[in-house]
């Protein structure tokens, strides 16, 4: 017996070795075997094995990319399914490789190819209202030009939002019409926007039907396995309602973030009863308790939603039904994201703009614009095969961090997906970082108020001499201000003159480092000998419209040319303007020395807001259905004009170099309202008021005569100006304040110290 079972086990153990040996192999060596011979193997007519459809580690160097870190090996293993064919379009592209950066050198411009001509049944291609908005937003910005050999990008004139072949908004043919465009190079300095590929079953994220080429894709629902890093860039799903401009503010004020709020997670939408994606939304009802987690579904989506429904959609769209969305938006302090067909989803969006923190469950999705935005700071992350641990997940983040992420969703809402133009101007910054010599902003820049697109970083090369950044660096800024006189009427300089007296006020400053003159009258310059002695201070007379200047010390060379300078120059940022502030003034104000100083002291203490002393407000006129504006005095004001206030240079540099171009022509036709556009843009940057400083009760008591502010027609083109400029921002970023900085007591400990400023409170001084 002994020897039989000797014979046997050595007859099993050669048949086992046979096996490994022979039947094994293939399972030896198919993790390393190359792609094509794969695909040959394939092609045979064998049955490949589930194992070998493997992504290939020698291929992919990091399966997961820059979410490894928070994806884990679920990246990977979420993205199976996936078919890699980054082959067909340029899947080695990197900027070096696929991009002609000389088209770049000069500006950042980007061409939108015209419509294409209509076909001989007189039809043009169709094109969806959200495409539209893309190249509605792109033509109207200051990235357009309609000179193809100036442009850096190159845009589509055909839809490419839809790849669903089976969406009405699909347009065919795509591959003979890219043959036909002038400029297409393979897609080199292309870019393509994407928000669905692929169609039922498989929903393949590569699918587009058509070769991309070089082309730099912008698109929703990218995977860790598809994206090309470093070269296309995710976007965010977004509804066919969403606004091209300005958009909805974020839903939570800054005095409204309770800690814990009715529900502590939230979810409703639909169900795939089965196909791709179904499998992470079937197992919501595991979650659901109805009393702090609500996480509904309903199968009543789609024409054979009965057919395919299962035993659990009865109770499940009864359930679905109780629930109110926006309510649970509202009242929830997670909102669970889980895929859908694609990895992105609308719920991303709606939950930022709610304060609702995210709580992502797709394994594999690259974040839209995750290589600028740090997604940890306003989200957090779950694992689509480990469902049952999210509740503990979002019950042990502790209260402080949840009021942080929920502020950092406003940011990012606000800063970067409230709109449609929002998404495409973030996607072209990003873009143009990756240019050689263009300086590239910090995460913190990106990441915090007021965000990248309106931080320009050719401005200065330390964020310290941003306005905004001052106070969260612990910094202040530079010590002194550059009075920037604006003279529109030019009368007769001498002594008794309201020009002669404010100069002369202005150089008994403390604070004052230079006075620069922007001469926009008729009048010739007048002499230098008629001009106050300012002594030690500087002097430089600018003729608006020519290249007449006054130096320190120089007499005049001329005079103005006879072009109508726009009265937008006196925002223009002059090489003369070297300190923080600048203290802008028309030449008729009336101040003394007192209220220049302590307006600067007061400014220096809010260096990212417009501060000085004439107020206005704006309002809402029901019987108009448009914004008012008015000069009398209310218990609250939202604009302080710049003919007496102080600001920081950086908005000059705005005024020029970032503001619509629609928004400076109108400024220029109607030779008013720049003012009040200066107001709307620090109030767009810094989501807060202007700050009033008190003056004299006498300060009313103005020079007049030709003035053109006594012009009537002048109050009602600013009426229009304000709806104009409210139209094309896409909403009123203008602030109401009852905020009044008085001298008494400000910034001083004891009452005894009132009489500092003493000329403010000297009536009619």
């Amino acid at each position: 017996m002994q020897a039989k079972k000797r014979y046997i086990l050595v007859f099993v153990s050669c048949a086992f070795l046979a096996y490994a040996y022979f039947g094994g192999y293939r399972l030896k060596v198919s993790p390393l075997r190359p792609r094509r011979a794969q695909h040959e193997s394939a092609k045979d007519g064998g049955v490949q094995p589930p194992y070998e459809q493997l992504p290939s580690f020698l291929d992919q160097a990091d399966p997961l990319g820059p979410l490894g870190h928070l994806n884990g090996s679920a990246g990977a293993l979420g993205a199976l399914g996936h078919n890699d064919s980054r082959r067909s379009r340029g899947s080695e592209c990197r900027m070096e490789t696929c991009f002609d950066f000389t088209r770049c050198y000069e500006q950042f411009l980007v061409y939108v190819y015209p419509p294409e001509p209509l076909n001989s049944l007189g039809a043009a291609p169709p094109t969806s209202a959200n495409y539209q908005k893309i190249l509605t937003a792109i033509q109207e910005s200051r990235y357009h030009t309609s000179d193809p050999s100036a442009a850096c990008l190159f845009v589509l004139g055909m839809d490419t939002l839809d790849r669903d072949s089976l969406s009405e908004d699909y347009v065919r043919n795509v591959p003979s019409r890219l043959a036909r465009l002038p400029h297409w190079n393979n897609g080199r300095n292309h870019i393509i926007f994407n928000l669905y590929s692929g169609t039922w079953p498989d929903y393949a994220e590569n699918s587009l039907g058509f070769d991309a080429g070089h082309a730099i894709l912008a698109k929703a629902s990218m995977s860790v396995l598809q994206v090309r890093h470093g070269f296309d860039v995710s976007i965010p799903l977004f509804h066919k309602q969403f606004p091209l401009r300005a958009g909805a503010t974020g839903s939570v004020q800054s005095n409204n973030f309770p800690a814990n709020k009715k529900y502590l997670l939230a979810f409703k939408g639909k169900r795939y009863v089965h196909g791709i994606g179904s499998e992470t939304r079937n197992s919501l009802f595991h979650l659901h308790n109805g009393r702090d987690m609500v996480l509904v579904t309903t199968c009543r989506h789609g024409k054979s939603w009965r057919e395919l429904q299962d035993n659990r959609c009865d109770e499940d769209n009864r359930e679905y039904d109780r629930y109110d969305y926006e309510t649970l938006l509202q009242n929830s302090t997670f909102c669970l994201v889980p895929r859908g067909r694609r990895l992105g989803s609308f719920r991303f969006l709606e939950a930022l703009q709610a304060g609702c923190i995210p709580v992502l469950l797709s394994n594999a999705w690259v974040l839209p614009f995750e290589s600028k935005i740090d997604w940890k700071q306003a989200a957090i992350w779950a694992d689509e095969r480990l469902l049952l641990q999210v509740p503990d997940i979002v019950r042990s983040i502790s209260a402080e961090r949840i009021f942080a992420l929920r502020q950092q969703t406003q940011v990012l809402w606000e800063r970067y997906f409230g709109s449609i133009e929002k998404i495409v101007f973030t996607t072209f910054e990003i873009i143009r970082e990756r240019l050689p010599d263009y300086p590239v902003r910090s995460s913190l820049v990106w990441n915090s108020s007021p965000g990248a697109l309106l931080t320009l970083p050719t401005f200065a090369d330390s964020s310290r001499f941003m306005p905004f950044m001052l106070n969260s660096m612990g910094a202040e800024p530079r010590h002194n201000y550059t009075a920037v006189i604006y003279v529109q009427i030019g009368a007769a300089m001498g002594p008794n003159a309201a020009l002669y007296k404010l100069v002369k006020t202005i150089t008994k400053s403390q604070f004052v480092d230079r006075i620069l003159v922007l001469w926009a009258a008729e009048r010739p310059l007048p002499l230098k000998k008629r001009w106050p002695p300012t002594y030690h201070i500087p002097l430089h007379v600018v003729a608006l419209g020519g290249n007449t200047r006054i130096g320190a010390g120089a007499g005049p060379t001329g005079q103005t040319t006879e072009e109508r300078p726009s009265i937008s120059q006196r925002f223009v940022p002059y090489d003369e303007i070297q300190t923080d502030a600048v203290l802008s003034l028309d030449e008729d104000a009336i101040l003394n020395t007192d209220e220049l100083d302590f307006a600067y002291t007061v400014w220096r203490d809010f260096p990212e807001r417009i501060v000085g002393y004439p107020a206005r407000a704006h309002f809402w006129d029901d019987s108009k259905n448009a914004w008012g504006y008015t000069s009398k005095w209310t218990n609250y004001y939202s604009i302080v004009l710049t003919g007496a206030a102080f600001y920081h240079r950086y908005y000059n540099y705005l005024y020029t170099n970032w503001l619509s171009l629609l928004l400076l022509k109108t400024v220029q036709q109607s030779s008013n309202c720049e003012d009040i556009l200066m107001n709307l843009l620090v109030s767009h940057v810094t989501r807060k008021p202007p700050i009033k400083v008190t003056q004299r009760k006498g300060y009313k008591d103005r020079e007049t005569g030709r003035s053109p502010w006594n012009d009537p027609d002048h109050f009602i083109q600013r009426q229009s100006c304000l709806n104009t400029f409210a139209a094309v921002f896409g909403y009123m970023p203008l602030i109401r304040s009852n905020l009044r900085m008085d001298p008494m007591l400000y910034r001083d400990p004891v009452s005894n110290l009132r009489k500092k400023y003493r000329q403010i409170e000297l009536v009619g001084s």
